[in-house]
């Protein structure tokens, strides 16, 4: 079990680092546009302050409140380390990642922080220890309203997103293909993922990454 363990923390904490590393990497890109949510925290520091990272974690923890409100219960250990981690790590990665000072060289950080960014999430999800706050404002939509799981992420994100460009965020044909596109990225990723964690892992423990 302490193998399993062991390799279970590695792959989500490694993957959101990963993540907030690709996030930072499409916020240097910023004229092609942001994440959905980065949109809003981005709008959010122009317009109050604070940091993205400090924006990222103050948003994830209302989101979690509202679960926690919502299906009267106290998400997994996971969805808090979630909420703090990829915060922090996105104000490192902006803190250490340079400024492009040409058009190719924006492009060229966009389009690589995007593939990071699929390749986090599919680490990050393989080993299944709890769904980030955004997801569970996902799942809400989806179990309290009657969404589709399609229908509840399209509607958050063209909200956010909306809501994060009257703030000031960059909004741009990058944030449609973050929105619309991660999600393949994802599936290419996560299969990955998963197969690598369970040769890693201790064959009677598999049962762990299918667990709802």
């Amino acid at each position: 079990m302490k193998k399993t363990s062991f390799w279970r923390w590695t792959f989500y904490l490694v993957g959101m680092i990963i993540l907030s590393f690709g996030i930072g990497m499409t916020i240097r890109g910023e004229r092609f546009g942001i994440g959905p949510w980065d949109v809003l925290h981005y709008g959010l520091t122009e317009t109050i302050g604070l940091t993205i990272g400090t924006w990222s974690i103050i948003t994830g923890f209302l989101l979690v409140l509202l679960m926690i409100i919502v299906y009267r219960r106290i998400p997994k250990i996971g969805t808090w380390i979630n909420m703090v981690v990829i915060g922090v790590f996105i104000d490192i990665s902006l803190f250490v990642l340079p400024v492009p000072e040409t058009y190719q060289g924006t492009l060229f950080m966009f389009v690589l922080g995007v593939i990071v960014m699929g390749i986090g999430i599919g680490i990050y999800i393989a080993p299944n220890m709890g769904a980030g706050p955004r997801d569970s404002l996902m799942l809400i939509l989806v179990d309290k309203v009657g969404m589709s799981i399609n229908g509840a992420r399209i509607t958050m994100e063209v909200t956010v997103a909306l809501f994060g460009w009257l703030l000031g965020g960059p909004v741009g044909l990058g944030t449609v293909i973050i929105a619309f596109g991660l999600g393949a990225l994802v599936q290419l990723a996560l299969p990955t993922s998963v197969r690598t964690l369970k040769r890693l892992i201790d064959p009677r423990d598999i049962h762990l990454l299918e667990e709802k």
